[in-house]
């Protein structure tokens, strides 16, 4: 595996956006799964439009990309981002956040977007 290099300036930036609990725990559930700004806000417990400010910042760095599906939004990590190799070695040791998405479906609260 080759390892990439970014600037100093960029993971300075990277990093402060991920300083940020609900970022940081955003983009490791999108590790995983593919997420509707819905189901963020009843994860988060907070606001449709604070959630939206997080993915926002997210998409703005180029971390995650949005795509419509009818009328749902659905947020995926940008694998393609020249930054991914750096976030996704950050993430790597963080604890898996599957559950949270197992406890959605459990409440009947998982969007179906199909």
């Amino acid at each position: 595996m080759e390892i990439s290099t970014i600037e100093i300036e960029k993971a300075a930036t990277i990093l402060k956006l991920l300083g940020d609990k609900t970022r940081l725990t955003m983009l490791k559930m999108l590790e995983t799964h593919d997420y509707c700004v819905c189901e963020f806000v009843e994860i988060f417990k907070v606001s449709q439009p604070a959630i939206s400010q997080h993915v926002r910042k997210l998409k703005d760095a180029g971390l995650v990309r949005e795509m419509r599906r009818g009328q749902w939004i659905i947020y995926s990590m940008n694998k393609d981002s020249d930054v991914f190799p750096f976030v996704q070695s950050l993430i790597h040791h963080l604890p898996n956040q599957d559950f949270k998405l197992q406890e959605l479906e459990a409440q009947g609260l998982r969007i179906s977007c199909d």
